[in-house]
């Protein structure tokens, strides 16, 4: 019965075989578009979340600035330096504190040398534990830890740029390098999991760089992971650090000038928030596009039966059942979409394979992709809609009355 229902499903797809291509193509178009939003919605979030790669997410960044109101007789307009005291401070009195660093930038005319090999990199002197606030990977060695601050060590450690650049042959570790004819034993190699060049970088401890440079203890900037701490403990964090550098300063804690803080939580909540309601207006046009597609179907079925209501007249006088009308009308109407929704789904997922493989890593689209729940879902829809799609029209197939359907119209 199964192989009869389904010769004879064949046999009506071909003889209105523009209508069969019609209702394939808008079903297939629309699973498409679906799936290539939803792939391009993920594709643009995985671009933006490049921007967080680089950095730990749960980390708040402190800059020194300047003050933009005037604030028990201090007049506006103070730069505000920070020094080796308020590193202590905020690592000492702000709770939520897991790893900290400071940062001190040598002057950038800085010369790197190494046998007959000169060039100029990105040099920043920074505590052990900005290790973690990067993401720094070291592959070779070690990175600088707090022997090399305590003795104030000539140590570096190197990105895998610097390495191949400085030292072509490989072998960097116990080498030196020349930073304006100062010698730094390099002590490690690292890559980076956010942009390249950080790895065009060369990290030296701060206590070494501050002596070296003449800065006394003179720092740049502070950062600082909160661990597990929530959204609303980052902020507490955030004002915590503010208010204490605001007793230290005498500036306003309302001058968000004065002191920048930049808290990447705060920027890493506000874009998981924005793309979840891209998630949800491209899941939305991609069904109304899905919904678009089955409508048809459907009214090609109801077409369909109103041009079959004799066959269905004699198939019912001869004794088939309801039922077996009903099934007839709802498979074909399910092998029009599976098939539909099968190469709409290859399609888009090649379109996909094909922009993964020749888009660039960049901050705006990267890895355009679909998951396989995605996948499932999908096809679970279209299963679903095809069925759908086919009910009313089979239900309007099994209440004709054989002696109705053959009388001439």
């Amino acid at each position: 019965m199964l192989i009869d229902t389904l010769q004879e499903i064949l046999q009506s797809l071909r003889t209105h075989k523009t209508r069969t291509v019609l209702a394939v193509v808008t079903v297939a178009w629309g699973v498409f578009m679906l799936v290539v939003l939803l792939g391009a919605g993920r594709g643009l979030q995985n671009g933006v979340e490049l921007q967080f790669k680089d950095d730990a997410v749960n980390s708040i960044s402190v800059y020194r600035g300047r003050t933009t109101i005037a604030y028990h007789g201090n007049p506006r307009g103070r730069s505000i330096q920070f020094d080796n005291t308020d590193f202590d401070q905020v690592r000492d009195n702000v709770d939520a504190v897991e790893y900290i660093t400071a940062r001190y930038y040598p002057d950038s005319e800085l010369t790197v040398s190494a046998g007959s090999i000169s060039a100029s990199f990105d040099i920043r002197a920074v505590h052990p534990e900005h290790l973690y606030l990067e993401k720094t990977q070291i592959t070779d060695g070690r990175f600088i830890n707090d022997r090399d601050l305590a003795d104030k060590r000539k140590v570096s450690v190197i990105g895998k740029r610097v390495m191949q650049v400085m030292f072509p042959g490989g072998d960097a570790l116990g080498n030196y390098l020349h930073i304006n004819d100062i010698a730094y034993r390099v002590v490690g190699v690292f890559t980076d999991a956010g942009r390249r060049g950080e790895e065009e970088t060369i990290y030296l401890p701060i206590s070494t760089a501050q002596l070296v440079y003449g800065a006394a203890e003179e720092i740049h900037q502070m950062r600082f992971t909160v661990g597990e701490a929530s959204y609303a403990e980052s902020q507490q964090a955030e004002q915590q650090t503010r208010q204490l550098l605001s007793d230290r300063y005498h500036f306003s804690p309302d001058d968000q000038r004065a002191v920048r803080i930049y808290n990447n939580l705060d920027s890493y909540k506000k874009i998981t928030d924005l793309f979840f309601w891209v998630r949800v207006f491209v899941a939305l046009v991609g069904a109304g596009t899905v919904l678009t597609g089955i409508l048809a179907v459907s009214n090609i079925m109801v077409i369909s039966v109103a041009e079959r209501r004799r066959e269905i007249g004699i198939r019912k006088a001869l004794g088939a059942t309801s039922g077996s009308i009903t099934r007839l009308v709802v498979v074909e109407s399910l092998i029009i979409t599976g098939v539909a929704g099968y190469l709409g789904l290859i399609a888009s997922l090649g379109l996909l394979e094909i922009l993964k493989s020749t888009i660039a890593e960049n901050e705006y689209m990267y890895q355009p992709d679909v998951n396989t729940a995605v996948v499932i879902s999908v096809t679970l829809l279209v299963v679903v809609a095809g069925a759908l799609s086919g009910y009313l029209p089979a239900r309007r197939a099994a209440l004709i009355k054989p002696v109705e359907a053959l009388q001439p119209r």
